[in-house]
């Protein structure tokens, strides 16, 4: 074989370097290459979920996942390629993923419903803060989920399971506007992602440098792979995400989005006259419309005329565990939901479902040289006001100044103005890290009221310290609410209260392939006190001791067991409206419902969560023992349980099934006091991509005993009746109700809808166990909207 010349040998592997160049660079998360130059690359796409445009061959290409959960640290066990470049006025991410053949896990869902499939989710920080980020997620086939995340506004300890460190769940609220398309490949999946500068919100520097952290979800064995080699034993999540540098050049164009609405209802009812028949009440259509302005590359203006709620299901029945507390809805509106994240503060300070029917409403969001800003307009409808003529007028406003790499500082006021009567509220938080593993909030408030001529104020304050090792996780939190505290345009759970929480928990990790990858244990001390007591150093009124535990197996199987020690005091503000009835020899006598001084509670829990399997994953939990019963302020066996099946028998088919179950037996003679049970079904049908029908049933039935002062005298329970001005007996009762929705929907992108829907609510106020027989009210539903990107 004759010899190669040299000069060929030179030129070969000249032609060879020359190729690489043009080729991406590679960054390799495992060794920290987490500085990337993507290149600007002036070239329109095609979104169809193939990589083979020649774009995608000079775009920066990530690799180097490390596994992020259930233990952080190990190489991913599957290779994923992430490819990114720009163009002037988008975004584009290339995604290949490889896995066994068969076992990936992906359905034709609607947005927002892919959490166990496989998917991938991309974090954007287009202001460099490591504080607050978009969330982008996208399936095998190309669904979407998208949302925000906002470290430090809300630091909860979880109620059930024991404690764990990692990253919080996004928000999936909001929804953006970006272009995604996916399919399997025989080793894997294959997605394409382009994100329209107009749809984000960032720094208006020449040149610019966001924050990246992209997820990879892999559902066969339950593991979550991070690009970032990001530790679970952080005080941040967002703080370790990489970096995409040098990006210049980004042009938005005007950013202007007309969404007019326009939407009609019919309702109808029955009549109480006889054989009067049924009844519908036809509103005329309703027009409303939103709009957005990109004012700067960072502050938007948001306005709105009429906003529709787009309630197009009715809200999932709720358990009342604890009576004193108030049950929170999330909002639903797409008004309110865009830019939420910016309105995220601890203690839920603003909750813009308190404004209710809104006629007028316009809003800022954005962030300017750190200091982030929103504020909120609106004027809701003079039904909502307490004279029935006045309009409630509402400001809310969020400031928020970052501090060194990863801390803020933060300023709340809201106010709501119904004609003479108003509610203010001013507030200051702030959230610091230290040392990589420790972060505090601070929060402080008040209120001030002005009703009927009377004028209070009252105090909200809470401090937490968290300490998130990577096997040892402490946190603690001190928060109270002043008797009178009131926030009209926020979530007051329970006010007049002081709580104290403390966790210790630990965390141990098996090996890579160990059939138990991690277990958590923690013990929760809970202390609760009337305000009052708390100031003047009295004693708790409820105290807990909970124990947890839970395993997570090999393959995304995870189970927990708990035990509940507690001990409950008896709340007379609670029971102010209860007396007791007794027959004397001169008629009926009332008397003061004292209750049994404290209750000594012991319940267990099992919880138990499976991978999908042929289809169908499964996910309970169930609390039984000895409980509180809040029906008579007495000792009673309890039973809570709430079951969840998702069955997915093909890839447009999905199937949920809820289950949910409250009773309470008294220990004295073992019969019923109280007893809920609501069985939830839904079934989807996808179509296509933009198009699905829902049908969703849910019934409620209900049952309760006369009330009895079970605990002392067994003597019957009255209360007080404000309408009749008398104590009247608290009398047994059992109802049930069937709710039926029914729903098509065309939603090609957020903001352009077609909702064509049917509700049908039957009922029977005497009969618990069988489905209602009579129809009390139903309604027929259309939604039409359309978004203008101009």
């Amino acid at each position: 074989m004759p010899r190669t010349p040299a000069c060929v040998l030179l030129l070969s592997a000249g032609l060879a370097a020359a190729t690489a160049a043009a080729t991406a660079d590679e960054y390799d998360g495992r060794t920290n290459q987490l500085r990337v130059a993507a290149p600007r690359i002036d070239a329109q796409i095609k979104v169809d979920g193939q990589l083979d445009e020649s774009a995608w061959q000079q775009a920066a290409t990530l690799v180097g996942f490390s596994q992020y959960a259930p233990a952080d640290g190990m190489t991913a066990q599957y290779r994923t390629e992430v490819r990114v470049f720009y163009a002037p006025s988008y975004i584009a991410f290339g995604i290949r993923a490889e896995a066994p053949p068969g076992s990936v896990r992906a359905t034709l869902a609607n947005r927002d419903h892919i959490s166990n499939d496989d998917h991938v989710q991309i974090y954007l920080g287009t202001y460099h803060d490591g504080r607050q980020a978009l969330m982008f997620a996208v399936n095998p086939l190309g669904v979407q989920a998208d949302g925000t995340l906002v470290e430090g506004a809300g630091q909860t300890t979880r109620a059930l399971g024991a404690i764990q460190v990692g990253r919080p769940a996004a928000d999936l609220s909001a929804d953006f506007v970006f272009d995604s398309r996916g399919h399997l490949t025989p080793d894997g999946y294959e997605i394409e992602v382009r994100i329209p500068f107009k749809t984000l919100r960032y720094q208006s520097a020449d040149t610019q440098a966001w924050d990246i952290h992209v997820i990879r979800v892999v559902r066969s064995t339950g593991h979550e792979d991070s690009w970032a080699p990001a530790r679970r034993a952080a005080a941040s999540f967002l703080g370790q995400a990489g970096t995409l540098e040098g990006l210049t050049g980004l042009r938005r164009g005007l950013v202007l989005d007309l969404n007019p609405v326009v939407t009609s209802l019919v309702d109808g009812i029955g009549s109480d006259a006889p054989d009067a028949g049924w009844h519908y009440d036809a509103s005329y259509p309703e027009a409303g419309g939103n709009v957005r302005w990109g004012i700067t590359p960072n502050l938007t203006l948001n306005g709105t005329i009429n906003p529709d709620f787009s309630q197009v299901e009715s809200d999932a029945g709720q358990f009342v565990y604890d009576p004193r507390d108030a049950l929170y809805y999330p909002e639903k509106r797409p008004f309110f939901l865009d830019g939420i994240e910016q309105f995220t503060t601890p203690n839920d300070l603003i909750y813009t479902r308190r404004i209710i029917a809104p006629v007028v409403a316009a809003k800022v969001t954005g962030k300017v040289s750190g200091t982030g800003l929103a504020y909120l307009f609106a004027v809701d409808d003079d039904v909502t006001s307490a004279s029935g003529h006045d309009s409630p007028v509402f400001n809310l406003l969020r400031v928020q100044r970052d501090i060194g790499s990863g801390s803020r500082a933060a300023f709340v006021y809201t106010d709501r103005i119904d004609g003479p009567n108003a509610n203010r509220v001013a507030a200051a938080d702030t959230w610091l890290t230290f040392r990589g593993i420790y972060s505090t909030q601070l929060q402080g408030a008040v209120s001030l009221t002005q009703q009927f001529g009377e004028t209070t104020t009252a105090p909200l304050w809470q401090a937490n310290f968290t300490r998130n090792g990577q096997r040892y996780v402490m946190r603690g939190t001190l928060r109270g609410v002043g008797d009178a505290f009131r926030d009209d345009a926020g979530f007051v759970r329970r006010p007049g209260i002081v709580n104290a929480d403390l966790v210790n928990g630990v965390n141990l990790y098996g090996a890579r392939g160990a059939a138990i990858e991690r277990w958590s244990g923690d013990a929760r001390l809970q202390g609760t006190w009337r305000y009052d007591d708390f100031v003047n150093r009295r004693a708790s009124q409820d105290r807990k001791l909970h124990l947890n535990s839970d395993f997570d197996f090999r393959g995304g199987w995870r189970f927990g067991q708990s035990i509940y020690i507690e001990s409950f005091g008896f709340d007379e503000e609670f029971y102010a409206d209860y007396r007791l009835l007794r027959e004397g020899p001169s008629g009926p006598d009332i008397l003061p419902f004292v209750g049994t001084p404290r209750l000594q509670n012991l319940d267990f829990a099992l919880s138990a969560t499976t991978p999908r399997l042929k289809g169908i994953s499964f996910n309970a939990f169930a609390i039984w023992g000895k409980d509180e019963n809040f029906f008579e302020w007495a000792p009673a066996d309890i039973l809570l349980l709430e079951a969840d099946v998702e069955w997915r028998p093909t890839e447009r088919l999905r199937v949920d099934a809820i289950y949910q179950e409250q009773a309470y037996w008294r220990r004295t003679d073992g019969s019923t006091v109280g007893r809920r049970r609501i069985p939830r079904v839904k079934v989807e049908y996808q179509v296509t991509r933009p198009i699905f029908v829902r049908v969703v049933s849910q019934y409620d039935g209900e049952l309760q005993d006369d009330l009895r002062d079970d605990s002392r005298t067994d003597l019957p329970i009255v209360i007080w009746d404000a309408a009749s001005g008398t104590y009247e007996p608290a009398l047994g009762f059992s109802r049930n109700s069937l709710r039926t929705d029914v729903l098509f929907s065309y939603q090609p992108t957020p903001g352009t809808v077609v909702f064509v829907g049917y509700g049908n609510t039957v009922a029977d106020p005497d009969t618990y166990t069988p489905p209602g027989r009579q129809r009390v009210a139903d309604g027929f539903f259309v939604k039409l909207s359309y978004l203008w990107r101009l």
